[in-house]
């Protein structure tokens, strides 16, 4: 099986990848068109995403041409059926007379909107198995050069997605890893600033706009089966991350969404092996941190009064990462508190807390309770002003 990735100086000379290698290549965008609304289905998507695969952005295609197989076309989708080359060919007069991006922009203090056909031109013939697509012109700086905010993700993941909104989710959810990972090791942010790129929240309005649904999914039940619990649910199956979610509300109505992501660490996945020096010393720099806070928080007298109250279980005290988060990111606003009404304050927040706790805040008790004292502080503040 073979895909046609570039040309050469000579333009009948061209250089060819084997599947198993096509399976290995990075999807590279700009963080613009990662959020930009994709006004098309899966299928020109997915077309789109395997040509931007196939750019060598060291050697750059002539004309912003690059060559598929229409083997490999079939092989990406998984279609064997005898009307694959009608389904072929509805999906590229889709993907020229439907689709589009809409990119906005910030500039200033107001936004550019563009609406760009990525593929205009695709061609094809019955002799032999070349299919020529070219790229607009004005997709190319989104797709070449990036210096800065850009994202890499695994072409091989989203081959195995079948949902829209599966591929833009995952895309949307890769951004914010990314980040992650790169301050996690690099340094340059807080604690609490890291930890939120790899627990992004988004606005329904924004989410509803991203999928391109403002106008579907009316109900929120609908909604959330639909485009959240299907592609997630397709996400967590077929590529490297692990994602659930909680709904934050704003009275009675939900009003955005906090996606929590987990890396899945696969002896066979070379596509996300950290194995780099100065990853493993990191990691290792992490773990001893991590021990040491730990134990902080066994000593503290917040765990005795968390205990108490019954937010903390005897079984999440054995958690190093529970009592860890603990230490780092909600006992020093426990602190805060102190200063202002005294220990008795404290005591009195987390009795609060304990009587309106909700059933799923279980599942990650330092999410819950530092959100609670959060937003508990600031009126605190406001009263002693």
């Amino acid at each position: 099986m073979e895909i046609i990735t570039k040309n050469d100086r000579n333009s009948n000379e061209r250089t060819v990848c084997s599947l198993k290698e096509i399976e290995k290549r990075k999807i590279v965008e700009h963080n613009d068109l990662i959020t930009s609304v994709a006004k098309m289905d899966k299928t020109p998507l997915k077309i789109f995403e395997l040509a931007v695969s196939c750019i060598d952005t060291e050697n750059l295609p002539k004309d912003n041409i690059i060559y598929l197989s229409k083997k490999e076309l079939f092989t990406f989708f998984d279609v064997s059926d005898n009307g694959k080359h009608t389904r072929f060919k509805e999906a590229v007069e889709k993907m020229q007379k439907q689709a589009f991006f809409e990119i906005k922009e910030v500039k200033g203090k107001g936004y550019k909107v563009k609406s760009i056909v990525p593929i205009p031109y695709v061609e094809w013939n019955s002799y032999n198995d070349v299919v020529t697509l070219q790229f607009q012109p004005q997709i190319m700086p989104y797709l070449i050069e990036l210096k800065k905010n850009f994202t890499k993700y695994a072409l091989s993941d989203i081959m195995r997605l079948n949902s829209k909104y599966s591929i833009i989710l995952y895309k949307w959810l890769c951004m914010f890893y990314n980040q992650y990972e790169h301050y996690s090791v690099k340094g340059g942010r807080r604690a609490e600033q890291v930890e939120t790129y790899r627990n992004p929240s988004i606005k329904i309005s924004e989410l509803r706009s991203l999928t391109d649904t403002i106008n579907e999914y009316k109900d929120m039940s609908n909604f959330t089966k639909r485009v959240l619990d299907n592609s997630l649910k397709e996400i967590n199956h077929h590529t490297s991350f692990n994602v659930t979610y909680d709904k934050i509300k704003k009275g009675r109505s939900i009003d955005s969404i906090v996606f929590h992501i987990e890396k899945k660490r696969m002896a066979d996945d070379n596509s996300y092996k950290l194995d780099d020096r100065a990853y493993q010393e990191d990691k290792a720099r992490k773990a001893e941190t991590e021990d040491k806070l730990a134990i902080e928080a066994m000593k503290s007298k917040y765990t005795t009064l968390l205990l108490e109250n019954m937010l903390l279980s005897p079984f999440e005290m054995q958690d190093t990462k529970i009592m860890a988060g603990l230490q780092a990111h909600v006992y020093p606003l426990y602190d805060e508190l102190k200063a202002l009404r005294g220990l008795k304050g404290v005591k009195e927040h987390l009795s609060y807390v304990a009587a309106k706790q909700e059933a799923y805040s279980k599942r990650n008790v330092a999410k819950y309770l530092k959100k609670a004292i959060e937003q508990y502080l600031p009126t605190v503040k406001r009263q002693d002003l």
